[in-house]
């Protein structure tokens, strides 16, 4: 598998986690001239922008390590132009982090404020 195919099975992998544990699923890989997303959910009146990170190994640290300042910022930019587009300026939103490490799954939820 490359890069890409690995992502896309660890991000179907988070998006079935989710939908067990109560979420609807509204976007997947949602794209824009700002960035990307890898999952847009809903959940008790909340829109979710979830960021998906994988490691095989914790030998290169944790994988939520990877969603940087620099990562959360492009993160906040799609989800500000999502929230316009979609006319969903008002309805509150967090934003989750799901860390795969080898087979354990973790869900960080409000892993981070938006930083426009």
């Amino acid at each position: 598998m490359n890069k890409r195919q690995t992502g896309s099975a660890y991000e179907t992998l988070a998006a079935d986690w989710l939908k067990q544990h109560g979420y609807q699923i509204t976007e997947k890989n949602y794209r824009c001239g700002q960035g990307e997303i890898d999952l847009i959910a809903e959940k008790d009146g909340y829109l979710v922008f979830v960021e998906v990170k994988y490691r095989r190994t914790g030998q290169k640290g944790d994988p939520a390590e990877a969603v940087d300042y620099r990562k959360q910022k492009k993160i906040s930019k799609v989800a500000e132009y999502y929230c316009w587009k979609k006319r969903k300026l008002n309805q509150p939103c967090r934003f989750d982090v799901i860390c795969v490490l080898g087979q354990e799954i973790r869900h960080i939820e409000h892993a981070f404020e938006c930083c426009i």
